[in-house]
């Protein structure tokens, strides 16, 4: 069953309450003393919940593993990257010959 959450307009209380999606909304206040008219927040709802297989065997790995793998990787160069020279030179030719 979804949560849906409430705000009581006369008293600011913000509440959550169980109900079916069929179930009509809320109008009044959970306080008794209270009696004030309610509407419903929108809310980001409960996130997914994913259980079982089906993920990449690398998304969950040991603090071992990456450490393990971090060694293994080879070290970032130190040397600049090669420049472009040559490469973007404009060539102007005779367009009217």
């Amino acid at each position: 069953m979804p949560t849906y959450e409430y705000e009581c307009e006369k008293c600011g209380l913000i509440f959550e309450e169980y109900q079916r999606i069929t179930e009509p909304p809320l109008t009044t206040c959970k306080k008794p003393e209270c009696g004030g008219t309610v509407k419903r927040l929108i809310s980001s709802g409960g996130g997914f919940l994913f259980k079982g297989s089906g993920f990449y065997s690398t998304d969950y790995r040991s603090e071992s593993y990456k450490k393990q793998a971090k060694n293994e990787s080879p070290a970032a160069s130190s040397t600049p990257p090669p420049s472009d020279t040559g490469k973007s030179k404009k060539v102007e030719g005779n367009k009217g010959t």
